[in-house]
């Protein structure tokens, strides 16, 4: 029975991780987008509702980390400009703004939807390979013994889905878009650190970066 317990406690927990995840679903790059050069700057602006000014600093600054790691010159919105550096301005100045900044692009991080959603788990496994019977009786026991005595529960989990498009500043045209969801983080900084990576290497596989 302990042994059983163990098991069914760690398949648990694999089943938590995997759910736990923040991944790209699907991602597009313009025929004519040239690759990114090292030395040209990219803005990293991320929009996220006013209340998640923490966030917003999450991503971007994580953002900038994974470019820099690939040897960019990647930089924050809001380090550079502060949290209402945009405000009241018009398109014309909020480009010339960013074009005297240096900046040859733009990544623009936006939360497109937040939301709970209320999931029930069975208090149990499911899924044996086995027929019911195959390990003896305490196994099988046990096994129907905790489903008919071991109660569900209701979880309220949290998703996330992101847009992040690249823009060039000199035309004004996209160059690159990326959608990603996520899933249930355990903390909005460890989903901004997995964003960052797995965006970044989504970048690199459409061929916007350039290998080290």
């Amino acid at each position: 029975m302990k042994k059983l317990g163990l098991m069914v406690a760690a398949l648990a927990i694999l089943a938590t991780t995997a759910c736990t995840s923040t991944k790209v679903t699907s991602s597009w790059r313009a025929n004519s987008a040239p690759q990114l050069q090292r030395d040209q700057k990219v803005m990293v602006i991320a929009l996220v509702p006013q209340r998640d000014r923490t966030l917003r600093s999450q991503m971007e600054n994580y953002t900038v980390a994974e470019f820099r790691k690939k040897g960019y010159n990647a930089v924050s919105a809001l380090q550079e400009y502060g949290p209402d550096g945009f405000t009241n301005m018009g398109e014309k100045q909020v480009v010339n703004m960013l074009k005297s900044s240096g900046a040859n692009q733009v990544l623009t991080i936006v939360m497109v939807d937040k939301g709970r959603e209320r999931q029930y788990v069975p208090g149990t496994m499911y899924g044996n390979p086995y027929p019911y019977g195959y390990y003896g009786f305490w196994p099988y026991y046990s096994m129907w013994y905790g489903r008919m005595y071991s109660p569900g529960y209701f979880t309220v989990n949290t998703k996330y889905q992101w847009e992040g498009n690249l823009y060039d500043l000199q035309s004004g045209q996209l160059t690159y878009s990326v959608q990603s969801k996520s899933f249930d983080p355990p903390t909005t900084e460890r989903m901004a650190v997995l964003y960052a990576q797995q965006v970044v290497k989504d970048m690199a596989k459409q061929q916007l970066l350039a290998n080290r």
